[in-house]
């Protein structure tokens, strides 16, 4: 009987900022979704500087430079924002 492992990576692999959420994705295939009220420096921002994100901290967070924004992976996540994909 074979068993199949799913493989956890929590390191992002895209970002979305829209009017009414903050949409991150995981390398492992999730989606993260969180309210942009959540983030005022966000939703103050243009959609020129939202759109423009870096990864940070090894994959796991992700910092806007024209905002000076930082948001982890782990706040996320224990916010319980998880969706499927």
């Amino acid at each position: 009987m074979a068993i199949s492992a799913v493989r956890i990576d929590e390191r992002i692999a895209d970002v979305e900022v829209n009017d009414a959420e903050l949409i991150v994705r995981l390398r492992d295939g999730r989606r993260l979704a969180a309210p942009l009220d959540w983030f005022p420096r966000l939703k103050a921002a243009t959609p020129e500087q939202r759109a423009n994100w870096e990864v940070a901290a090894a994959g796991l967070g992700v910092h806007w430079p024209e905002i000076d924004e930082d948001i982890g992976v782990a706040g996320l996540l224990r916010a319980g924002t998880s969706e499927a994909a």
